[in-house]
């Protein structure tokens, strides 16, 4: 397949875009005349995020290249009931939000937090929990970083025709320079910028698609031909079982609150208005955008019923449908997707390493030992390695790339979800249920991913997380009472 110029040209531009806004959020953070002024701008854009941007922000930190590719592939292959199943992701802002917004942005700014970890440090004022979190946040989000990179770059290659070392470049090198220079204000811009690209590219695919398969109607009647149960809540064979469904609940629902890359925005909004407008526009842009996306995989078995693979799926229906100038923009759909999730967990790890470790164990927490200068060389050098490695990871990829990404996640919410959640409600909550937690949490989820036991339809992070919980309570009610942030 020969790349077509009017293909690569939407994405170029789009890259230049991204450049710009990093290169306008360095010179405001640059302003900083302080250390302490210089981490809250460059890790946390100074907690002045509007309503608009901290809804797309949420949105894109969340969202990935499955929601773009793996995902309406499993639609493609199961149907309406992958639809439904999709849909349980709409209340991500809205949970996030209405759960940890409030009191979470309260006590970070009380205790100065600018990082997951530093909330957890001041709340639990244990090392075992900032090291154990931090260990947690590098190791998982390279992994899932590392799945990223590669998803995208193979997309990128299927449609272009380009060499994935070709898309593997355009994105990392993209997303990890912009991350470098401009810091939490450049991400937060670009995720803005990637969620506006995310719609449009769902809208384009889903409209070119209905038009080819002769409308919704007709579209339903061919899916109802090739297998009724493509039109069920239960999919083919009964896919879907009911205790999945309920599975994803804790997986894609509860354990939301426990991914540091969408918790972390709850840190850095404006004022409480803001963080309403945020819980009203994210979850209806969240909302349209799943549901397009998954319909266009559904709709597409209509127009191509014989593909070897559902992952193919979104690749066929871009290069068949789509003129080469709006196949450029589908492809920055992902691409923004990728970017915008990649960003963010870079800028945590980043974080992890200078503000976490070094900051707290080499200086004693006392960042003024440090000019604003020397911090900016630290943050950006430490960033640029991290980047790197996953990069030349990628170059070599290896396989069952979907279930390194799903891991990765389902690690962080073993790891976070209790700590974060119950150490904001529950008065009781101390070091020793949050150790116990983060440890009984990944030690089950590692378990119970290699051995995979029959379970019934459900999910491996159910019984994590039952599991992380009642450790959590045991420590907490065996351990001495934590001091409490009033």
């Amino acid at each position: 397949m020969t790349a077509s110029l009017e293909t690569v040209i939407p994405v170029v531009l789009y890259l230049l875009l991204s450049f710009a806004v990093a290169l306008w959020a360095r010179k405001k953070t640059a302003s900083s005349s302080s250390s302490q002024g210089f981490i809250e701008d460059y890790f946390i854009g100074g907690r002045s995020m509007g309503g608009f941007v901290l809804a797309m922000t949420i949105i894109a930190s969340y969202t990935s290249a499955s929601s773009f590719v793996g995902g309406p592939g499993v639609a493609y292959r199961l149907g309406l009931s992958w639809v439904l199943l999709a849909m349980i992701q709409v209340p991500t802002t809205f949970l996030t939000l209405g759960i940890l917004g409030k009191r979470f942005a309260i006590m970070a700014r009380k205790t100065k937090s600018v990082t997951i970890t530093d909330y957890l440090r001041a709340r639990y004022k244990s090392d075992a929990v900032v090291i154990l979190c931090s260990l947690a946040l590098i190791v998982f989000f390279m992994a899932a970083m590392l799945a990223q990179f590669i998803g995208g770059a193979r997309l990128f290659q299927t449609v272009t025709g380009y060499p994935y070392a070709i898309g593997l470049m355009l994105f990392g090198v993209s997303v990890v320079l912009y991350t470098a220079i401009g810091g939490f204000r450049a991400v937060v811009l670009t995720d803005a910028i990637q969620g506006v690209v995310m719609v449009v590219a769902v809208v384009v695919v889903l409209l070119a698609v209905m038009q080819a398969g002769g409308g919704m109607e007709q579209c339903i009647t061919t899916l109802k031909s090739i297998d009724p149960g493509l039109i069920t809540p239960t999919g083919p064979k009964e896919a879907v079982p009911q205790p999945f469904i309920l599975s994803f609940w804790v997986l894609v629902g509860l354990g939301i609150l426990g991914l540091p890359q969408t918790t972390q925005r709850c840190m850095g909004y404006r004022d409480s208005r803001a963080m309403h407008d945020a819980m009203i526009i994210g979850t209806l842009l969240i909302g349209f955008m799943i549901l397009c996306a998954h319909l266009a995989g559904t709709l597409g078995r209509a127009v191509f019923p014989d593909l070897p693979a559902g992952d193919l799926a979104m690749p066929t229906l871009i290069v068949e449908l789509l003129s080469p100038a709006w196949a450029g923009v589908f492809i920055a759909g992902p691409l923004a997707a990728i970017m915008s999730t990649v960003d963010s967990m870079l800028l945590l790890v980043s974080a992890a390493i200078i503000k976490d470790l070094y900051i707290h164990y080499r200086l004693g927490g006392d960042a003024s030992r440090m000019t604003p200068v020397s911090l900016r060389r630290m943050s950006l050098a430490a960033t640029l390695i991290i980047g790197l490695m996953v990069f030349l990871a990628a170059m070599e990829p290896p396989d069952l790339l979907v279930w390194i990404n799903l891991f990765a996640f389902g690690g962080l919410e073993a790891v976070f979800l209790w700590p974060i959640v119950l150490g904001l409600y529950w008065k009781r909550a101390n070091s020793t249920g949050a150790v116990a937690s983060m440890l009984v949490g990944v030690g089950v989820y590692f378990a119970l991913t290699i051995a995979k036991p029959a379970l019934g339809g459900v999910h491996a992070i159910v019984p994590t997380t039952l599991a992380a919980l009642l450790a959590f309570a045991a420590g907490s009610f065996i351990g001495k009472p934590a001091s409490e942030m009033q």
